[in-house]
């Protein structure tokens, strides 16, 4: 994947519903950052009554919006794909105003305990308590005015991280996982980079050809996107051995190099991606560190 396959002119038309088709709608929240875009998407399917994706964050004025959207008609289900705080508190507030049940995965957990000295640089981000009303698992489907959404479960940037298919049309609700503004935030232990990759063979191996995202723009020729994307991660793993056979054992050294034309805002982002590509080499055998892999560790080539 390069610069030129980012996708990064959207309107996020603040304040209103925008239709993609017939029964599906988008709505984004006015909370761009860097780590966001514009804003997070939420969705809303259906006509007579509705069935809502990933509601977002309760910033100003928010509520308002989405009852706007909803517009009187039955809420049946409100569901996430994942369980951080861009993507949550609306539900809470959605869930008291219109009594539809949360649908989710299960509640937020780590892709892995943490080893002795490690903390979770993305705890704050992480909504700890939604307890979803019904959990839903891969490949469980869930019954929509008329369409049928089926949860495709992939871990990578969260551990209950899940897609979801409407079936009969070449849409995916692809959360997190796949975004076409940029590429995902995997960071242990929060993540897990190989739980991630194997998520992407998993939607290419999928029919859906659109892919409606957490934020930003749809995703077009979505499987061509995807092998884009898995193209990249391996050239970002094959960056990482280049630096551990030039001599660099640590992450901060390795982040000075291989995102020198990033913005510093985000070095720490990077680090914790670097982080995760040694993770799974390590579980690999082909890095070797002393321990547990750790942001402050020190790693070698094996052998």
């Amino acid at each position: 994947m390069t610069d030129t396959d980012i996708e990064r002119d959207f309107d996020p038309a603040y304040g209103r519903a925008v239709n993609i088709a017939d029964g599906v709608a988008r709505l984004t929240a006015q909370n761009p950052s860097p780590f966001t875009a514009h804003g997070t998407n939420g969705y809303l399917i259906g006509n007579k009554t509705l069935t809502i994706i990933d509601p977002g964050p309760d910033v100003e004025g928010h509520l308002d919006i989405w009852l706007k959207a909803i517009a009187g008609r039955r809420v049946d289900h409100i569901v996430l794909t994942h369980t951080h705080l861009d993507h949550t508190p609306m539900a809470h507030r959605l869930r008291t105003e219109t009594g539809a049940p949360v649908v989710a995965f299960g509640p937020h957990r780590a892709a892995r305990p943490l080893h002795d000295g490690e903390t979770n640089s993305f705890a704050e981000s992480s909504d700890t308590d939604l307890v979803p009303d019904r959990k839903i698992g891969d490949g469980e489907r869930l019954a929509c005015d008329g369409f049928v959404l089926q949860a495709v479960h992939t871990p990578g940037h969260t551990a209950n991280h899940l897609a979801f298919a409407l079936e009969g049309t070449p849409f995916l609700f692809s959360g997190d996982h796949v975004m076409g503004w940029s590429t995902t935030i995997v960071a242990p232990p929060d993540g897990s980079m190989g739980d991630y990759m194997a998520s992407l063979e998993k939607l290419l191996a999928r029919p859906e050809t659109i892919y409606l995202p957490g934020h930003g723009a749809p995703v077009k020729s979505a499987h061509g996107f995807v092998r884009g994307i898995r193209s990249h991660r391996r050239m970002r793993e094959r960056a990482i051995v280049e630096r551990l056979n030039a001599g660099d054992e640590t992450i901060a050294e390795m982040v000075k190099v291989i995102y020198r034309t990033t913005n510093p805002n985000l070095h720490g982002a990077a680090a914790l991606s670097i982080l995760a590509h040694l993770e799974a080499l390590v579980e690999r055998g082909a890095v070797e560190t002393d321990g547990p892999p750790l942001a402050g560790g020190r790693y070698r080539l094996a052998g």
